[in-house]
């Protein structure tokens, strides 16, 4: 399944069924004919949030089915970020397969550095010239400014500490930061292991404050792509604005 077919199942289960009938225990049973009890997992994983240990996080992980066939991006959001790219090297922070790095290098034959960067890179397919680290997103194992792009898809909203998370991708970051998180609402159940959730633009731009001036925040589909363009000094967002 892509990403489009995936966004279109989103919006007729977030914005057409009543958030009534979502949190209702007639929705959990027909989701459990769907998912069987790892939807039961899936609330309880959000639930816990705040307790979970290591262990149990990445056993979920390992866990849940994967959805989509290669990358969680749509065509949309791949086309801008393989043109928003900047400078000669690039981290793609969470690479899953590392899929969407390949797109990357195919539309930017120049860069000298590719790096995918996950928790667990077992999924990876392991691409001839790009480098692949196991790392946590809160703990990254570089450099300050060591990528001139990063790029961070589909992520932030799995993550507990989403602060430390994006401070850290802003360090490691030299020229530009690349994010895409998925627009979409909160319910009891449902299909993702996610604790952050944006529903608009405004709602990611809250979340990741303080804002520089240079940046973008637009909808592509279902998803919310944001670009910021580091500051050569400090975080200033005075002006800042979403286009």
């Amino acid at each position: 399944m892509n990403r489009e077919t995936t966004n279109r199942i989103r919006f007729v289960m977030e914005e057409l069924v009543p958030p009534l009938l979502r949190d209702s225990p007639a929705f959990h049973s027909l989701m459990r004919l769907a998912w069987g009890r790892h939807i039961d997992d899936l609330a309880r994983f959000r639930e816990r949030a705040a307790f979970l240990s290591d262990e149990e996080y990445a056993e979920l992980y390992r866990n849940h089915p994967r959805v989509h066939k290669g990358t969680d991006n749509s065509a949309a959001c791949i086309e801008r970020i393989a043109q928003d790219v900047t400078g000669d090297s690039v981290a793609d922070i969470g690479c899953g397969t590392g899929v969407l790095l390949e797109h990357i290098r195919s539309a930017n034959p120049g860069l000298k550095r590719l790096a995918g960067i996950d928790f667990v890179i077992d999924d990876a397919a392991r691409l001839d010239g790009i480098e692949y680290h196991a790392a946590r997103i809160e703990a990254l194992p570089f450099d300050d400014g060591e990528f001139d792009t990063v790029v961070c898809t589909h992520v932030l909203e799995h993550v507990l500490d989403f602060r430390q998370s994006l401070a850290e991708l802003r360090r490691v970051a030299a020229r530009r930061l690349i994010v895409v998180v998925p627009r979409e609402r909160e319910y009891r159940y449902s299909f993702n292991p996610h604790f952050n959730f944006f529903p608009y633009r405004h709602s990611f731009l809250r979340a990741a404050f303080p804002i520089p001036e240079k940046h973008q925040c637009v909808d592509v589909g279902r998803d919310i792509y944001y670009v910021e363009d580091r500051p050569a000094a400090g975080i200033g967002n005075e002006h800042a604005e979403a286009a």
